[in-house]
């Protein structure tokens, strides 16, 4: 089996997601808006486009006759997925899941409305004067959000009526496509927050991940650990609710779905149809395929049989410090190799800006450890490495 597979977005997690499949000997062609991405770094065949453009992604598309198209990021034309799955090409999960989930707004409603799932109550808003209306309805704190966004760009805590403003403005520069509506959220007082990846199968059952727990800044994961500890019950309540909306979306892949978790049960957050950067704790050896390789499989209609845990590990991203500057200096790989127990993944892209993710740092755990001992293990192995201008 060889099958040509375009991945629409080439970033870290495309990277590690060509080389699962690589390994499994098909053939990759990393798309992105700018070149030598990571991802493009280790495919066979790449192509700079914006991916916004429906005429220039139909072209690429129409050039390179792929069997599977695999979105990686929100800034695509997703509707024109349906007319390439009507020309047999497989999108991954499916044309339907790709728009649902790449729109805040489509798979929040989908969630709370049409499933009934546990949510933050929520508004919308196309102006400055709707965000303060809604801000005035659900009360403070809440959160405000671009409906097309990545990586928590454009996303803010709004703590004072005055904070509106800002917080308007700052989505719509994060905003990815060309809408301008943003998602305000009452805040959720959580205990923590965990990313549950879940993954459906072509011909098989769906299978969860032990569950991730991850901290953030900026609407940004900073790091991850696998697994999080939590209640069995609550545990169970995440996994009916993924099970419920994976499924109600269709098709194959991994999903990476976040949840809250409260004193008064589980919340559905987010849910991202491919590798969620929280996953990338996964590459620790945390269980017995990685994200990446479960994706895979998944997308080719390889058989998981069963996911098992092995033993904890921790991520924490390591940041850019320096603005625009190209083909930064990676610093201190040494110091990080030398400490055991952990490894450092560098991403490779060619442009820096303020708080990018550029590489990340992994601990292993090793039997009776205790979790903070390994997080701390990441959080020092990040700290020996800068990425500067």
């Amino acid at each position: 089996m060889r099958k040509k597979i375009m991945l629409l977005g080439s970033g870290e997690l495309g990277k590690e997601f060509v080389i699962a499949c690589q390994r499994l000997g098909q053939y990759v062609v990393a798309v992105d808006q700018y070149d030598h991405a990571p991802a493009m770094q280790v495919a066979h065949d790449r192509e700079v486009v914006n991916m916004l453009d429906g005429d220039a992604l139909d072209t690429i598309v129409h050039k390179h006759q792929p069997d599977i198209i695999v979105p990686e990021v929100e800034a695509i034309r997703t509707e024109r997925f349906y007319d390439y799955e009507k020309d047999g090409i497989r999108v991954i999960p499916s044309a339907r899941a790709v728009n649902f989930t790449m729109n805040r707004k489509a798979i929040r409603d989908l969630a709370a409305v049409e499933l009934g799932l546990r949510t933050a109550n929520y508004r919308y808003a196309t102006t400055l004067e709707g965000v303060q209306a809604a801000v005035d309805e659900l009360g403070l704190p809440c959160i405000v959000k671009p409906l097309m966004s990545s990586s928590g760009k454009g996303q803010s805590l709004v703590r004072t009526r005055d904070d509106a403003m800002k917080a308007w403005d700052y989505a719509q520069s994060g905003q990815r496509g060309d809408g301008n509506e943003v998602i305000i959220e009452a805040f959720v007082r959580f205990e923590s927050e965990i990313t549950l990846l879940t993954v459906t199968q072509i011909d098989g059952p769906v299978l969860f991940c032990p569950p991730i727990g991850h901290r953030q800044e900026r609407g940004d994961y900073q790091e991850s650990w696998q697994p999080h500890d939590m209640d069995e019950q609550q545990l169970e309540e995440a996994r009916a609710m993924a099970e419920k909306v994976t499924s109600s979306l269709g098709g194959p892949g991994i999903w990476g779905v976040e949840f809250f978790l409260t004193r008064d049960g589980v919340y559905f957050s987010e849910l991202s149809p491919r590798p969620h950067d929280t996953g990338m704790v996964t590459l620790a050896g945390t269980q017995n395929f990685s994200e990446f390789e479960l994706h895979a499989r998944a997308v080719l209609g390889l058989p998981i049989p069963a996911i098992t845990a092995g033993m904890p590990g921790a991520s924490h991203v390591i940041l850019a410090a320096d603005e625009n500057a190209s083909w930064p200096r990676i610093e201190g790989l040494g110091n990080a190799a030398a400490m055991p127990r952990t490894d450092i993944r560098v991403f490779g892209k060619p442009v820096t800006r303020p708080y990018r993710r550029m590489a990340v740092a992994l601990a292993y755990g090793k039997p009776g450890e205790e979790m903070h001992s390994i997080r701390e293990r990441a959080s020092q192995a990040a700290a020996q490495v800068s990425v500067n201008g």
